[in-house]
């Protein structure tokens, strides 16, 4: 069954983990290749199914047999650990900046990655929303009611979660659009939100764990694609979505590690991986598991699994993730002024 108690193979672990710590390739054999993902926390059952469908058609296409390791975690973390050595062929992070960070040391991915495949390299998106106890009995319709006292927010870390920080910065548009695009006001706003936190968990995953399976918290926000998981494929009865009257347009990337798939020989079936992902069957992959198609005929196939909802763009209110990471995620910015504990 799908959902948050689909684990990976005691096998890919263990072989995941020894690649984490000790930092090496696996050995590639004649007519046999293996690639390492490291993507972030939601993707779990995305890619269990895309990688099977991509072995196929690779095998279809050349012959080849290749296996696919995966490693989930926090997406920053996620991303440390490809800046601190690990090998990882291929990389799936919840925002560009997390990826453009692989490289404060050296350029081990070619600087111009994002431009690589189509949308930004970003083969599906997704937006933040909210999962709310069945009978939302706290009545949470919007943004606004998050700042009620007696609500309890259920969210992971934006110091270490990409989805957390596309919590924080859908939160703040949201104000910013609001009132007339004053910031102080903003930060206010924000501030209050996080007053109802009670604890950040250090991913998007997490946060669903204790949200749905510790029962703690009288609402969840998160990724779109985990409040359907949660809904649909854990306990239909428990819970509903609530979809907030504007969000933001959460654009997660992929990458090949150059240095990495030059090095090992495995550039080929790398680049196409994340190629196929743009696929019709990986499209409706994407779709089925309640990511956004950015195929403009799959997602008209799928329109109706995805309520129609206010997107801004994190170029539109942010100025990109350079400057919203510098003004609001980096040690003493905004997030650390207002959440204090």
């Amino acid at each position: 069954m799908k959902g948050l108690h689909k684990s990976i193979s005691i096998i890919v672990v263990v072989m995941t983990l020894l690649s984490l710590l000790v930092g090496c390739s696996p050995v590639q054999e004649k007519g046999k290749v293996t690639l390492l993902h490291v993507s972030y926390d939601p993707t779990r059952e995305l890619y269990q199914e895309y990688n099977i469908a991509f072995v196929k058609y690779w095998k279809e296409t050349s012959g080849e047999d290749v296996t696919i390791l995966q490693s989930h975690g926090a997406s920053g973390s996620q991303g440390r650990t490809v800046l601190d050595g690990n090998q990882a062929d291929i990389v799936s992070l919840a925002l560009a900046y997390d990826i453009d960070s692989i490289n404060k040391n050296q350029e081990i991915i070619n600087k111009d990655w994002q431009s690589r495949l189509p949308n930004n390299s970003s083969p599906h998106t997704s937006t933040i929303v909210f999962l709310v106890r069945k009978g939302n009995p706290k009545n949470i319709k919007d943004w606004d009611d998050l700042i009620k006292p007696e609500i309890e927010i259920i969210t992971a870390s934006p110091k270490t979660s990409g989805g957390a920080r596309w919590n924080y910065l859908a939160a703040w548009g949201y104000a910013l659009k609001n009132n007339g695009g004053n910031e102080e006001k903003a930060k206010e706003f924000i501030e209050l939100v996080y007053k109802n936190v009670p604890v950040l968990d250090s991913g998007a995953r997490g946060s669903t764990t204790t949200f749905v399976e510790r029962g703690l918290g009288d609402v969840l926000i998160t990724w779109e694609n985990e409040a359907y998981l949660a809904v649909n494929e854990i306990d239909k009865d428990a819970f509903e979505i609530v979809v907030p009257s504007m969000s933001i347009l959460a654009e997660p990337p992929v990458a090949v590690i150059d240095s990495v798939v030059d090095k090992k020989g495995t550039r080929q079936v790398s680049e196409a991986y994340l190629k196929y992902l743009y696929s019709t069957e990986g499209q409706e992959i994407a779709a089925k598991n309640y990511y956004r198609p950015v195929n403009e005929d799959v997602a008209k196939k799928y329109a109706s699994i995805f309520p129609e909802i206010m997107l801004f763009t994190i170029d539109e209110i942010f100025g990109g993730w350079t400057k919203a990471q510098q003004k609001h995620f980096v040690d003493g910015g905004i997030f650390d002024q207002i959440y204090i504990k």
